[in-house]
């Protein structure tokens, strides 16, 4: 659990099917309405890749959440976010479809706190790495995860210009936890 003196304590944890409403608000609130996932989506999400889906808690509520499934591709494209094909629970790299933090609890480094579990869990997996697509104001705060910018996307989700990104990790660190 994390606190600091001024914001409340927030927990990482798997989320759960009983989450979606909240999850479902957080999205709006974290996306235009075109980029933004439904209710339906987000269920599907939970049911499919539930590993894969974590969720900020703060006060009892979600403030906050990653997902995305598991696949052998190294850029995301958009049917990923609606084909359950994609999702290979063995696959070799963790996709982020999004890394949502309702606005009054951002820079409190919920994101920061959520990637660093998913980069964690991914390595713990045997992953090779992590892909996601981000739009260019948000290449330097990823590269500072380590993601290098691999240009832009062929992804034309929410009508908007997104950037593929990849984190690789070193042979040496797939299969333990770092």
């Amino acid at each position: 659990m994390a606190t600091t003196e001024e914001f409340p304590a927030y927990q990482i944890r798997r989320i759960r099917m009983e989450d979606l409403d909240q999850t479902a608000e957080v999205e709006r609130l974290c996306f235009p309405e075109a980029e933004a996932a439904s209710i339906e989506a987000l269920k599907f999400r939970i049911k499919t890749f539930p590993e894969s889906f974590l969720a900020a808690e703060a006060e009892g509520r979600i403030v906050g959440f990653i997902n995305g499934c598991v696949t052998n591709e190294k850029v995301i494209c958009d049917a990923m976010f609606s084909d359950a094909s994609y999702h290979k629970p063995d696959g070799d790299y963790q996709a982020v479809f999004g890394l949502d933090v309702v606005p009054e609890f951002r820079r409190r480094g919920i994101a920061r706190d959520l990637m660093g579990h998913f980069i964690k869990d991914a390595k713990k997996r045997g992953r090779k790495g992590l892909v996601l697509t981000c739009k260019e104001r948000l290449i330097p705060y990823y590269e500072s995860f380590g993601y290098r910018n691999m240009g832009i996307s062929d992804s034309v989700h929410g009508g908007a210009v997104w950037y593929d990104m990849i984190l690789e990790f070193p042979v040496s660190e797939q299969g333990r936890e770092g």
